[in-house]
């Protein structure tokens, strides 16, 4: 079990005791804010109230900050998708549209719609970053998007199609969607609601299916 860390303020007064959650929120506004390159340990333990030695305690590195924000962001909402499509007895059509849903709402309600943004940032600096989030992240949502369309042509309720390329269709709107929340949103004149564009795009989704 991972224990809290405590320490040691001036005067021997006890400072801020922070549990590996608590770095990881921290981690993830100094990320979202600053970018991966130019976050600094220091921002992340400043801003998450502790020392940098407190944070050393759970983490390395901010790459190590990052992959653990990213085992425990991430992944969970990955493996739920991954258990849907396993255990689902309905129809495709259905199952992709919870799916879609389902992401569509990490996209617009979350904090995790900054992760996009910082890979795309970052891809090219950090490779070891882009090649773990890539395997991590990207290809298993994909392997799951392709394994319902596949499921969907081959019961007949999807018209032939290719079903990793139509993966790579089906977050593309959600991938728009989440850089403009992080890159554009704060010079929108007119606040852009992206529900109703996600929306859309599940309808026009299942009709080019159909």
């Amino acid at each position: 079990m991972i224990r809290a860390a405590s320490t040691s303020g001036r005067r021997g007064r006890p400072r801020k005791i922070a549990s590996p959650d608590d770095l990881l929120a921290a981690a993830l506004r100094v990320f979202s804010e600053k970018g991966f390159a130019a976050a600094r340990l220091d921002d992340v333990a400043r801003e998450a109230g502790v020392s940098k030695a407190a944070l050393y305690l759970y983490f390395e590195s901010k790459q190590a900050i990052f992959e653990a924000l990213v085992r425990s962001a991430v992944l969970p909402n990955v493996e739920r998708f991954e258990r849907l499509v396993t255990e689902w007895r309905g129809s495709a059509a259905d199952l992709l549209k919870n799916v879609v849903r389902a992401i569509a709402g990490i996209v617009v309600q979350s904090e995790l719609a900054a992760f996009p943004k910082l890979i795309i940032a970052e891809a090219s600096n950090f490779p070891d970053l882009a090649r773990f989030y890539r395997g991590a992240v990207v290809e298993r949502v994909l392997g799951v998007l392709a394994s319902i369309i596949r499921r969907g042509v081959e019961t007949g309720e999807f018209r032939p199609t290719d079903p990793n390329l139509a993966a790579r269709l089906v977050i593309a709107p959600m991938l728009f969607t989440a850089l403009w929340k992080t890159c554009f949103a704060r010079y929108d004149e007119k606040p852009f609601d992206p529900a109703p564009l996600l929306e859309l795009h599940v309808d026009t989704l299942l009709r080019g299916l159909a």
